[in-house]
């Protein structure tokens, strides 16, 4: 049977007219030739469309110098304890550069990871691994990335320290090694566990999960270190005077943070039809802390989730976030904004489409979190937003970014606020029983 009598299968005929027709339209040879020695992004970019931009807000929270994740995937844990640390800094008064330990938090998520994962395994053992939820979880057990909920089940279980009391190392920074091994040892057992179960040996599998749980620590421990049980923390404050106090990790967390952690709620915007709007969400096989709380998020329309990151913002309170930076985001300029680049002169076609449409057809999802620092209002109405990312501070405005709000309405999927910031419908809503979603739900997507 030829190619021509199977209907859908391309042929000479079909390629000839659209080739003719490609060479009759000079505007191609400008595209074709611009584009080779030239990334698309800088030839579409349009610098009109962000003309008159500005680091200027008629709301904003003074914040310190952006970190720097480097190369791994920690972008939520940055974030968030961008977040704690203004906030400890604005208690004690401190002035001057002060960051929490990214590295300490890195250091018990990835051994928690690999302990969920295991968990999981365990569940699902006695299924074969082309099942979809089995499959799914050994596609990647242990990555870099994650969400709000999991970082308070850490903090909550392991408490924080400065960044000093136990900096980053060069495996924390770069975490590609690490997790390569980490996940080759979790498959293997899950395949050792697979076995046992297929011969009637469950009894065997949890003694093996705690021989590969104890590789698992002395891993992280080579790479990432070892944290200190007791620390002195040291600081200058405004008035100059020194202090110095001695802590454990958790006495540290009880004393600066404490129960601060427990009034925020996670707020999702999805316009899809499975997920109706004010209706709580969890997502199943998703966590790192076994017994911490599960993923948690209250589905809201979009200026809904607006006015209670502006509520909090008015109130000098800072903003996590998660959203899609794989569009429109311009490292070297200060603007994020859908209109920066111009696809549709070039190409005749738009990277994007329905925001609902795109999250169904797996073509976008949150997979970055930063924090929002300050908004501008006309009206009662933003225009833009003040970002400070985590990709240290050679490009926007020494790491700060401006976000269009056409852009924030697109990209935007997650934000974190405290629960007074809510309407007692979207209070009393984010109290009720989840609905469980599956694992592969965009929803379920890690920041990193």
């Amino acid at each position: 049977m030829s190619p021509k009598s199977i209907e859908g299968a391309l042929d000479r005929d079909f390629a000839d007219k659209i080739l003719a027709a490609y060479k009759q339209d000079p505007r191609n040879n400008v595209v074709r030739r611009s584009i080779s020695r030239t990334p698309i992004v800088n030839t579409v970019y349009d610098p009109s469309a962000t003309a008159g931009t500005t680091m200027a807000f008629s709301n904003e929270i003074e914040t310190m110098s952006v970190v720097n994740q480097k190369n791994s995937g920690r972008c939520w844990i940055f974030a968030a304890l961008n977040i704690l640390r203004e906030s400890i800094a604005k208690k004690l008064g401190i002035t001057a550069k002060f960051e929490l330990s990214q590295n300490y938090i890195s250091l018990f998520d990835k051994i928690e990871k690999a302990n969920f994962a295991l968990e999981s395994v365990i569940s699902l053992a006695q299924y074969s691994p082309n099942e979809r939820v089995f499959q799914f979880i050994l596609t990647e057990p242990v990555s870099d990335g994650g969400q709000w909920d999991m970082f308070v089940n850490l903090v909550n279980k392991y408490g924080l320290m400065p960044k000093d009391c136990f900096p980053e190392t060069y495996h924390s920074n770069n975490t590609r090694e690490t997790n390569f091994l980490v996940n080759a040892l979790i498959r293997q057992f899950a395949y050792q566990a697979h076995e046992l179960a297929k011969a009637g040996k469950m009894s065997e599998i949890r003694p093996l999960k705690d021989k590969v749980m104890e590789t698992v620590y002395r891993l992280f421990y080579d790479a990432f270190g070892i944290p200190p049980e007791r620390f002195d923390f040291e600081y200058v404050d405004s008035k100059q005077k020194f202090h110095k106090e001695t802590f454990t990790p958790k006495s540290f967390f009880e004393k600066y943070v404490g129960k601060e952690l427990s009034e925020y709620q996670s707020l999702i915007n999805s316009p899809t039809a499975d997920k109706p709007f004010l209706r709580n969400y969890t997502i199943d096989y998703l966590g790192n802390v076994l017994e911490g709380k599960s993923i948690n998020h209250l589905n809201v329309e979009m200026e809904d989730m607006k006015k209670a990151i502006v509520k909090q913002l008015l109130a000098g309170e800072l903003v996590w976030f998660g959203s899609d930076v794989g569009f429109f985001r311009d490292r070297e300029s200060i603007a994020w904004d859908d209109k920066a680049f111009d696809y549709e002169s070039a190409f005749g076609m738009l990277p994007y489409f329905e925001k609902g449409a795109m999250l169904d057809f797996r073509h976008s999802a949150m997979n970055h979190a930063m924090v929002i620092t300050g908004v501008d209002l006309e009206d009662g109405k933003p225009l833009k937003w003040k970002i400070e990312n985590s990709w240290g501070d050679s490009g926007g405005s020494n790491g700060y970014y401006v976000m269009s709000d056409t852009w924030f309405d697109r990209f935007v999927y997650q934000a974190v606020v405290k629960t007074k910031y809510l309407t007692k419908e979207q209070a009393d809503a984010a109290k009720r029983v989840p609905t469980h979603l599956n694992p592969w739900d965009p929803m379920g997507t890690l920041a990193d």
